[in-house]
């Protein structure tokens, strides 16, 4: 039944994975024993992790207790709706309350489904199933939603959605945060003389090279606009964004693709502006954001198909 609601969607790499949150070992152990065959299992008996264990290891799926010492699940829930990056995680309460108000009070905090005590293994494994598959045929919907039409890399708004999701972790837990802002150098010129469709072509094949250079799961290449692309680099100091840059930059000027009448150089080659920065509390997202502008914008004033950059000091 699970093969069958999941027909279509893509292989994923890594297992599906299930977090159980309840304070009572038993009924972890015994939910544990239902799916381990079948998911990654992460396991919780404090509520207050809850909200940090999604942040950190995106699981698919939340089996979470009603009540609970500390928070209890609706207050749970309520944080994991009100967070960009765990908004979407579907929560299913397991609870001994099942009364027309429980239920809707679960409704009204986010859950998607309740499962009553006594475990019922299959049914349990059921209810599962079929809010996974529905999860993960909405994440494919999402995807297509943020992909750019032309080039096959995100778009603006998978980008700007990324970017505040790791401004703010790179925030909390004082990690570097770089951007490499990239612009296809004379592009209008690369349009006139050869013509749009071209040009098409040319954007499309530049964003696969750019997309190669990408290693890192958290990295993301996105078309910004027009002939700009960006790169977000979490957790990633300055030399490494230099360095990641003059990959980019030499792996696009070395597929030798011609451009007559460019005043850079004989074939397609790009500007980048880099720029990293530990955020701050009293920072802005476009404060990195301006500050990639400003290196692009001296990278093309230097005659273009270079890097520049810089690193931002912290606030005191």
């Amino acid at each position: 039944m699970f093969d069958t609601l999941l027909a279509g969607q893509p292989k994923r790499q890594a297992p599906l994975r299930i977090l159980v949150a309840d304070d009572q070992p038993l009924n972890i152990r015994i939910l544990h024993e239902v799916f381990r065959n079948e998911f990654e299992v992460l396991m919780t008996t404090d509520s207050k992790q809850v909200v940090t264990i999604c942040r950190e290891q995106n699981p698919d799926l939340v089996l979470l207790d009603v009540v609970m010492p500390g928070l209890n699940g609706h207050q749970v829930c309520r944080q994991l709706r009100a967070l960009p990056e765990t908004r979407d995680i579907p929560v299913i309460f397991v609870t001994a309350k099942n009364t027309p108000e429980d239920e809707v009070l679960g409704l009204e905090s986010g859950a998607v489904d309740f499962i009553t005590k006594p475990i019922n293994p299959a049914t349990v494994m059921a209810r599962v199933k079929t809010h996974l598959a529905l999860k993960l045929q909405n994440d494919l919907l999402r995807s297509i939603a943020l992909v750019d039409g032309l080039t096959g890399v995100a778009n603006r708004r998978r980008f700007d959605e990324q970017f505040l999701t790791a401004w703010r972790r790179c925030q909390r837990e004082q990690l570097e945060l770089s951007l490499l802002l990239i612009d296809l150098d004379h592009f209008k010129l690369y349009n006139d003389h050869y013509g749009h469709p071209a040009g098409d072509r040319c954007l499309t094949r530049v964003a696969g090279i750019l997309n190669e250079t990408i290693r890192r799961p958290d990295d993301l290449l996105a078309r910004y606009g027009g002939e700009e692309f960006i790169c977000l680099l979490p957790n990633t100091a300055f030399e490494g964004a230099r360095r990641g840059a003059w990959a980019m930059l030499h792996a696009v000027q070395d597929q030798g693709l011609e451009h007559a009448h460019s005043p850079a150089s004989a074939v397609v080659t790009i500007s980048i502006g880099a720029v990293t920065m530990i955020p701050q509390a009293g920072d802005s997202p476009e404060t990195l954001l301006n500050a990639a502008d400003k290196q692009l914008y001296d990278a093309k004033q230097s005659g273009r198909n270079q890097v520049r950059g810089i690193e931002l000091p912290s606030l005191p």
